[in-house]
């Protein structure tokens, strides 16, 4: 494990690795290989030399490609699992040596979770606050309203995937603002990634707004992630590393981005800072 008191450094919180010799859930998308070399370097010429590995849809609950990149990154990366809400105790503490640091709920995708969220969630809740892992969501922002009860009641630290769901034709006055204001009110996190997800294209300029009025409720609780792979573009048709970087620099300037991909990041990610 690092040490706490490790240089700054950059954080890239939502990339997946691919082994297209691995079996996938059906009725989704067909992988390219895409290893955990790869990222790195792309990473690091962006100054980013940690990632958050997040497991994939398409493979369900069998976090074994995701594990086998950690091992390789010996200690510098973290991750998120995609769990069966029975999992025993040794497999979540096997995830845990391993650098896994929360689970993650994929409402959105055909492969996505296909139980009942609430029900898994309180399930799992007691084994997570033990291992202070946190929730990753990734839902539509209709969804949103639903959160703030299962976050209080569960006492879980949330983090809300691809901006919400806050997507560039949401109303200004849509109750899923109400919903991520009480979310971030009560502590939860979001993360600044899948721009194209969210109806605009590159350079994202109708996402600038919604980005400054995330950042207005969740100030410190930002983390950034490229996405990478980009699973929605034909793998000859990727957008640039850089450019996924561009809409939180212009929304909010080279200041605030240094710290969404440094102390923020840092304090969600490492063991030596809370959580929360």
């Amino acid at each position: 494990m690092l040490p706490c008191d490790m240089p700054a450094t950059g954080w890239d919180c939502h990339v997946h690795v691919f082994d297209a010799a691995a079996p996938v859930r059906p009725g989704h998308y067909m992988p390219a290989h895409r290893s955990l070399d790869e990222i790195e370097r792309l990473a690091a010429a962006q100054g980013v030399a940690r990632l958050v590995l997040v497991q994939p849809s398409v493979y369900g609950t069998d976090n074994s490609v995701m594990l086998r990149a950690l091992a390789l990154g010996e200690g510098r990366h973290r991750a998120v699992a995609v769990v069966d809400p029975a999992i025993g105790e040794r497999e979540l503490d096997r995830l845990h040596a391993a650098g896994v640091r929360g689970v993650r709920f994929n409402l959105v995708s055909p492969a996505g979770h296909a139980g009942d969220p609430g029900a898994d969630l309180r399930m799992l809740a007691p084994r997570l606050r033990e291992r202070g892992w946190h929730v990753l969501w990734y839902l539509h922002a209709d969804r949103l309203a639903q959160l703030p009860v299962w976050q209080a009641e569960t006492g879980l630290t949330f983090v809300l995937d691809h901006l919400a769901g806050l997507h560039a034709g949401l109303a200004d006055d849509a109750a899923a603002w109400a919903a991520a204001e009480a979310l971030a009110g009560a502590g939860a996190w979001i993360k600044l990634s899948g721009w194209y997800r969210l109806g605009a294209v590159a350079p994202y300029a109708a996402l600038l707004p919604p980005i400054r009025r995330v950042a207005s409720m969740f100030g410190p609780r930002m983390v950034w992630g490229s996405d990478w792979p980009h699973t929605s573009f034909a793998p000859d048709r990727l957008p640039d590393y850089e450019s996924t970087l561009f809409p939180v620099r212009a929304a909010l300037g080279e200041a605030a981005l240094v710290s969404i991909l440094r102390d923020h990041a840092h304090s969600l990610y490492t063991d030596c800072l809370s959580p929360s």
